[in-house]
């Protein structure tokens, strides 16, 4: 699985939906987590990138959001 066909699953299907994870199962044949470690991993690449800018920063910039409140968390 490419890196481009990663992010054109997530396009299709941006939010997190019991749907959504039924897809990534039947479909993509790979666990929930593991989808998601991949397209972040394909949100940063240059080939990600290239496929689909939107989509890429998009899943960028959910991580950081995740990222910064997660550090609040742990800071209070």
């Amino acid at each position: 699985m490419t890196h481009a066909q990663l992010l054109a699953f997530e396009a299709q299907h941006p939010r997190h939906t019991p749907t959504k994870a039924a897809r990534i199962r039947h479909e993509l044949g790979i666990t929930e987590v593991r989808y998601y470690v991949l397209l972040a991993r394909a949100a940063r690449s240059a080939e990600g990138i290239a496929a689909d800018p939107t989509t890429a920063r998009m899943i960028r910039e959910r991580a950081s959001r995740r990222a910064t409140a997660r550090a609040a968390r742990v800071a209070a």
